[in-house]
This record gives structure tokens, sequence and C-alpha cells, in this order.
């Protein structure tokens, strides 16, 4: 089972969940922005993911800025602006057992088959 961090209006997610649905995975589908993950959760995904934790950020995303954060900003303060605003978390993200990816580019995914 692949639990998938979704957002329908974001191209790649999209293009990553038809990916991973042809390629037959068992998904369960969370669209994040909806049901946002708690801190623990993102807690455990980034050390499932093996990243710092900016590389889960979107930095792009205009609110970055807005809400006053840089590529320097603490760890917990980037945990804590995720879960506050879930917009900020690159998507999608696909986890399965001990394992997290970033789908960017989308088949990064096929790592959890």
């Amino acid at each position: 089972m692949i639990e998938y961090w979704h957002n329908p209006r974001c191209s790649k997610s999209r293009i990553g969940l038809a990916l991973l649905e042809e390629k037959g995975a068992v998904l369960n589908i969370r669209k994040y922005l909806e049901d946002t993950p708690t801190e623990d959760e993102l807690r455990d995904v980034l050390e499932k993911l093996d990243l710092p934790v900016i590389r889960m950020v979107r930095t792009g995303e205009r609110l970055f800025k807005e809400v006053g954060l840089a590529k320097t900003t603490t760890d917990a303060e980037l945990i804590r602006a995720m879960v506050d605003n879930p917009i900020l978390i690159e998507r999608p993200v696909g986890i399965s057992g001990d394992t997290a990816v970033i789908g960017r580019p989308p088949e990064n995914l096929l790592a959890l088959l």
C-alpha cells in the first residue's frame, strides 16, 4: 500500500498518480490540502525521505516569502509552516513502509513499487 499525498490541481501530482495506477499500485490517496498532515506525520515522512527539511518545502510558492520564511529558516519553523500552510508541502509525496519519495519528477515514485 502506498500512501499518496495528492493535490488534484497539480499536474505533477496527477501525472504521478496516473503512473502509479498504470503500474497497478494499491493506493491510499490523501488530499493533503484538506487532510493536513500533523507535525508528527511530517517528521516521520521527513525521516523516511532522508532529505533536508527545506527540500520538502515549496520555496517558490508565493506564500513562502509572505509568511517570512527563507532557506535559512530552522527546520522546526519550516515544519510548523507546512502544518499551518500545507500548500507549502512539496508534492506529490509517496510513502510505503520505511520509504518515502517526492514525485518530482513523477518517475521517482516508481522506487516505491
